[in-house]
Parts: structure tokens; sequence; C-alpha cells
């Protein structure tokens, strides 16, 4: 009689940029007691060599040899919307800015406890911050990508083509902020000189059309806007 089959869970892999050597063995040993599969790269131009949707989440050092990690973050976010954790000594306030502006998910400053690192790790991969089915609901706004039709419960909403895509844009990373620069390039018309502030009322009329589902698209002060089942506000 055959035995029955196994069954292995896949562990969640994790990317550690770092190149302290201690604490980067600290790092790895705490993830790998989460049941979590770290892969740790000491230089940045290593990193830039990974593809970065082959992993759950990226922990990112900024001062890195071989590559800055900012300069990685910017590539990766070319391309991956994978959550980034900044791990970074550097705690001036436009550090952070500029990392969250970028498209950083989190940012922790050294020294730090192993336990809050792993805490915040684990909270980041509980989000759905990275849905990639045509279909993607926030509370009760369900947003149909290929079809391009949203509904607040059971009643349709019409968007213009800008709205649509500054929707499904938040959409498809709920609960991360997305940079007002970044939304500005790639949701608005270039051939109208979309300008941040123009980006500021097309969010203003979507909040409109979506009633009191507009709630959900929160502004995140200095950063842009992110999309979250309840207003924070």
């Amino acid at each position: 009689m055959a035995g029955a089959a196994t069954v292995t869970a896949i562990r969640p892999k994790i990317l550690l940029v770092e190149d302290d050597e201690n604490l980067g063995r600290q790092i790895v040993d705490v993830l790998e007691g989460a049941d979590l599969e770290p892969t740790w790269i000491k230089n940045g131009s290593n990193a830039l060599a990974e593809s970065p949707d082959d992993y759950h989440l990226l922990i990112l050092d900024l001062m890195l040899p071989g590559a800055y990690g900012l300069d990685i973050l910017k590539t990766f976010r070319v391309d991956s919307d994978v959550p980034v954790l900044i791990l970074s000594a550097r705690n001036e306030t436009e550090d952070k800015v500029r990392a969250l502006k970028l498209g950083a998910d989190d940012y922790v400053t050294k020294p730090f406890w192993p336990d809050e690192l792993l805490a915040r790790v684990q909270a980041r991969m509980r989000r759905p911050v990275l849905q990639r089915s045509d279909m993607i609901t926030v509370g009760e706004l369900a947003i149909d990508i290929s079809g391009r039709r949203v509904l607040v419960g059971e009643d349709p909403v019409e968007l213009t083509r800008v709205e649509f895509d500054l929707l499904a844009a938040l959409a498809k990373r709920p609960g991360a902020a997305v940079p007002r620069a970044w939304l500005a390039e790639h949701v608005l018309d270039p051939d109208r000189e979309g300008t941040e502030r123009t980006l500021d009322v097309h969010v203003s009329r979507l909040r409109k059309k979506l009633g009191g589902s507009g709630k959900c698209v929160a502004t995140v002060w200095g950063v842009g806007y992110r999309l979250e089942s309840q207003s924070s506000s």
C-alpha cells in the first residue's frame, strides 16, 4: 500500500540586503526561527542582479558597498511591487520621507529589537500588498482590472480613464503609500502636462463618486495616497 503523499508548505522567501556580518546573521536566525526562508546578500551590486518578484518581501539596508540602498529601491520599483522594508542607521526625517516617496513600505532604524523587526515583517506579509488577480476587493469596493469596472456594494460607479487608473494603481498595493509624483507620472496624461496638483483634483472627484467608500482613499501627508478598508482620519 502506497504511503500518503506528504505536502510541504512553501516558506515565504525574504531577500535580506545587509553588509554587517553580525547583524545579518542575527536577522537570518530570527527569520529562520519564524519559518521564513531568507536569502542574505551583502553587496548592493549583487542585490541589483536579483529579481525582486522571486521574493515575498525585501529587507534593505541603505549604506551598502557596490550600490546605494535607495538606488536599489528605485530600480526594483520600476517593474515590481514587492514589499520593501528599509533597515538603516539613518534616522533623519528626510531620509525616511525620501524612502517612502521612492516606494518603500516601511522604515526601521538601527539599533532595533529583533522581535520588532520580525513583527513588522509578519505584519507587512499579512497585508494584501500586492494583488495580481483581475478582481480586487477592498471593503465594499470591487475593482475589475481587466473589465475596467468598479462597484460599491452592488452599485456600478462610472469613472473616467484617469479616475479608474488612479484607483487601480492604489488597489494593487492596498495599505501601502503610493507617492503623488509616481501617480502623476504613471496615471495622468503627459500630453496635458498633468501635475501633482491636477492629481489632487482627480482624487477629490474620485472620492465623491465612490460615496462613503471614498474615505478608503486616504491621504498620506508628505508622500501621496493609499487605499485602505477604513480611513485613518
